[in-house]
């Protein structure tokens, strides 16, 4: 089952409170004692704690300054700016359709300099053919509930790729081999997927690897993510999507993408995996 955007970021902001908490134990203080650093009413200091108020960047920053510890506010700050945001519902944000959810991500694109994409099971937007496109979105607008309007969201997202020939942007890809072996539509539009893939790994400024299905590994991606330089990681689930701010989650994303990225074949490896694979459609 799926966590409910609010659900989650409850937990997000009890788990914010926690932090907070063990500063102030570790400081020695106790909440009235805290609370008359602060200026604040000692009952402010116990909502804070167990996640029924959520503190503000200055409320944070004065926790700290109190506790001796303002190295670890801006860390905090990002985590709890990240509460109110981390879910954004593909249902709220699609009512009229899926095309402006197509065209969301595109500032964030265009800032970007270096994207670190894994994907498990799905190939990544970006790389996406129409077909494909086609052949994956009609579920959805069953699934949320929205209007139909296939061929502006088909056109929507592939007007988002024209940064994959930016030259100032590069994008390091790991893919499993199960993206490529999934068949939407049908072998004939996995075929030419497949085809795209070949064309993208011959852009200077894009790395693709694929990780071998039968590599034996100490760890699995248990989901597909996205790092957009080293400020911000998206993830997707069926209803929402995910964004990661906090620095120390980022670093561990980014040391996942290395790790992931060990296992994964490129060059003439791939090329020749990907030929395999689609030899086998025929």
């Amino acid at each position: 089952m799926t966590t409910s955007p609010s659900s989650a970021a409850k937990k997000a902001q009890e788990a914010l409170g926690l932090r907070l908490r063990s500063l102030r134990l570790d400081a020695g203080l106790t909440a009235r004692q805290l609370a008359d650093g602060t200026g604040w009413h000692f009952t402010r200091i116990s909502k804070i704690e167990n996640g029924v108020q959520r503190p503000t960047d200055a409320d944070i920053r004065t926790w700290c300054a109190v506790c001796a510890t303002d190295a670890e506010a801006p860390d905090l700050i990002a985590q709890a700016r990240s509460i109110e945001s981390m879910y954004m519902e593909f249902r709220h944000r699609s009512r009229t359709g899926l095309k402006q959810l197509m065209r969301s991500p595109v500032p964030l694109y265009e800032r970007t300099a270096q994207f670190r994409i894994y994907e498990h099971n799905v190939i990544p937007g970006l790389f996406q053919t129409a077909g494909y496109i086609r052949a994956m979105l009609p579920f959805w607008f069953s699934f949320l509930g929205v209007r139909n309007d296939l061929e502006e969201s088909v056109a929507a997202r592939l007007e988002r790729q024209s940064v994959l020939y930016d030259g100032s942007k590069t994008f390091s890809v790991v893919l499993e081999e199960a993206c490529l072996r999934t068949p939407l539509g049908d072998t004939e539009t996995l075929s030419a997927q497949l085809d795209r893939l070949l064309s993208i790994m011959s852009l200077p400024n894009v790395s693709l690897g694929i990780i071998p299905a039968l590599t034996v590994r100490d760890v699995i991606g248990s989901a597909g993510f996205w790092i957009f330089d080293d400020n911000l990681v998206k993830l997707e689930t069926p209803t929402a999507s995910i964004e990661v701010s906090q620095p120390q989650e980022i670093d561990l994303y980014a040391k996942m993408f290395d790790h992931l990225r060990g296992w994964a074949v490129y060059g003439r490896d791939a090329r020749q995996l990907i030929l395999r694979i689609q030899g086998e459609l025929v």
